[in-house]
């Protein structure tokens, strides 16, 4: 049994050596690394991408976005501008939540109360199931409804909002209404200091709601595609946003109207 025991181990950690090579591969001199992280994730391919690697893209190609302008963005820039061009095409988009209108605590939303005024862009209460339930009405009357929980640990709260009343509204009205409008974004997991108060991935409760849709990105290029996605699904859409990678994952991103 020692002898076996002996080798699963082994076997295990010999697994986890290959498991771990896509995050320190080759270093690509093109590519500037990501301050603060360990060696191995600084470089690695799957937080970074040149210019080339989004030239390449057989997705972005498809869209017809690959070979047009780019600028490097890191996720919470690309954010941010999924949201301004949003705000810009769309009159009946609104982007609301607690401190959004002076940028939020990540800055996601930095610059847009200024752009496109305080009816357009503005501050809540301190109050998720408010929020939840405000965004649910908007979006039930017609508007394009961004809400921001500014924490998905205190997403709790408007949990039964999203699951008993955005989820199901389309359904208990026989299809005459629905909250399909509405977004809600959120900053999610850990970074290592945040407590257990603000570490929290939440997103799995949401994934078992028949009527939600739920969406994680890992890069810039797909916050903003993502993002631009969710915002015009038919469908109520959670976007958790690995708050570790807002300026770790940079990369350059098309500055064209996208989504993914």
């Amino acid at each position: 049994m020692l002898r076996l025991y002996s080798a699963s181990r082994r076997f295990g950690l010999l697994k986890c050596a290959k498991l771990r090579r896509p995050y320190s591969a080759v270093v690509d001199a093109g590519v500037e690394p990501v301050r603060g992280m360990d060696l191995g994730v600084a470089h690695s391919k799957l937080l970074l991408r040149s210019v080339a690697a989004v030239r390449n893209s057989a997705e972005l190609q498809t869209l017809g976005v690959a070979d047009g302008e780019t600028r490097k963005m890191n996720m919470c820039q690309a954010i941010n501008d999924a949201l301004r061009l949003t705000l810009t095409s769309d009159d009946t988009a609104v982007v609301f939540g607690e401190d959004v209108a002076f940028g939020g605590v990540f800055r996601c939303s930095v610059g847009l109360a200024d752009e496109f005024g305080g009816e357009r862009v503005f501050n809540t209460p301190l109050t998720e199931q408010g929020i939840a339930g405000f965004g649910i009405g908007m979006a039930a009357m017609g508007h394009t409804s961004i809400a921001e929980i500014q924490f998905a640990d205190y997403i709790f709260p408007a949990f039964d909002q999203l699951a008993n009343e955005a989820a199901k509204f389309r359904y208990r009205s026989g299809n005459e209404f629905n909250a399909g409008g509405l977004t809600v974004r959120t900053p999610s997991a850990a970074v290592g200091h945040g407590g257990h108060y603000h570490s929290q991935s939440p997103e799995a409760f949401f994934a078992h709601v028949p009527g939600l849709k739920v969406v994680v990105p890992r890069s810039a290029v797909q916050a903003k595609g993502l993002l631009m996605s969710a915002i015009r699904d038919p469908n109520p859409t959670i976007v958790f946003e690995p708050k570790i990678l807002y300026r770790s994952a940079v990369e350059q991103v098309p500055v064209d109207d996208y989504m993914l």
